[in-house]
């Protein structure tokens, strides 16, 4: 089992790593010859809710290497703050990202190799940063992230949330204002209820409410995009976009999912990597939030989150 990758586009992997280290302790990272799956799904987390990404290696590594007997594929657990920690000592262009970074480096590193290690017995994720000091001089810093390999019959039982198609008469699909001027906005909700309302419709209407014995508040947005969605969160091409078989929606009917408010932001923290968000809404099960690194044509590729609905949730 061999691994090894140099880090060409540091900020952005801290980022994925920061809004994951927001929702657990631990995650689990699948890499395969094409792709880095980063997956919280711990039924611990407070409302179910669970993360799968998918990111292209090219948009984040170079001289990428893996090799195993899983068909080239290693998956493993470790913590978020370790590995968070082992980013941010490799940039100060990562640490400035991260209001909880106390000390930059000092020193920019031209070059971050990741590679599969054995220390003592213990398999880590070994961290090589190359670079030259401040004062000129050059520096090689080492940093070790422990982890735990999986088995190939532990990643078979990895599974995404079972959602419902695609089918326009169930479920609503909807381009979210910033995320940073969402979460401004539910936090100023967080301490009048538990549970948020979210709801949106065909003709670009979003809607984020409460309902409580003492307070009802909506807050509104209007002409947002309704973009057209695959299972898998991409946007067809325009000339698959349309099917003459399916039923076109009513463009007024509103589809609504109760979630936690704690939830809700907990996915808010993805506001760091943001570009392009789209919430898909089915109706009374769950919200699926497609956050998406890059633009969505050409995109590094998409943290899924899923957030059930709350049921017999009172406010």
């Amino acid at each position: 089992m061999r691994f090894r990758a140099t880090i060409e586009n540091v900020p952005i992997f801290f980022r994925i790593i920061q809004a994951m280290e927001k929702l657990q302790k631990k995650c689990i990272i699948k890499f395969t010859e094409t792709d880095m799956h980063v997956i919280c799904n711990d039924e611990a987390n407070e409302g179910g809710i669970q993360v799968w990404s998918v990111v292209k290696v090219d948009s984040i590594f170079t001289s990428y290497r893996i090799q195993s007997n899983a068909n080239n594929e290693i998956t493993v657990t470790l913590s978020t703050e370790a590995l968070l920690s082992a980013l941010r000592s490799s940039s100060s262009s990562a640490s400035s990202s991260s209001v909880a970074a106390t000390i930059l480096p000092t020193y920019d590193a031209d070059e971050v190799v990741m590679k599969l290690a054995k220390k003592n017995d213990q398999a880590v994720l070994s961290f090589e940063m190359f670079g030259v000091s401040r004062s000129g001089r050059k520096v090689r810093v080492a940093h070790d992230v422990r982890i735990d390999v999986m088995r190939p019959t532990e990643v078979e039982k990895l599974h995404e949330p079972l959602c419902p198609d695609p089918d326009g008469a169930h479920q609503v699909n909807i381009l979210l204002p910033s995320l940073q001027k969402l979460r401004t906005i539910v936090e100023r909700i967080r301490p009048l209820s538990n549970v948020l309302v979210l709801r949106a419709n065909n003709s670009g209407k979003l809607q984020l409410s409460i309902n409580t014995d003492t307070v009802k508040l909506e807050t509104q947005w209007l002409k947002c995009a309704n973009p057209p969605m695959t299972k898998e969160g991409q946007v067809p091409n325009a000339d698959d976009a349309e099917d003459p078989s399916l039923e076109k929606p009513d463009p007024d009917k509103l589809f609504s999912v109760l979630v936690s408010v704690r939830s809700f932001l907990q996915f808010l923290n993805s506001h760091v990597v943001s570009t392009t968000t789209i919430a898909c809404l089915c109706q009374n099960h769950c919200a699926i939030l497609y956050v998406y690194i890059g633009e969505i044509a050409d995109a590094g590729g998409v943290l899924t989150y899923y957030i059930p609905t709350v049921i017999d949730g009172d406010d």
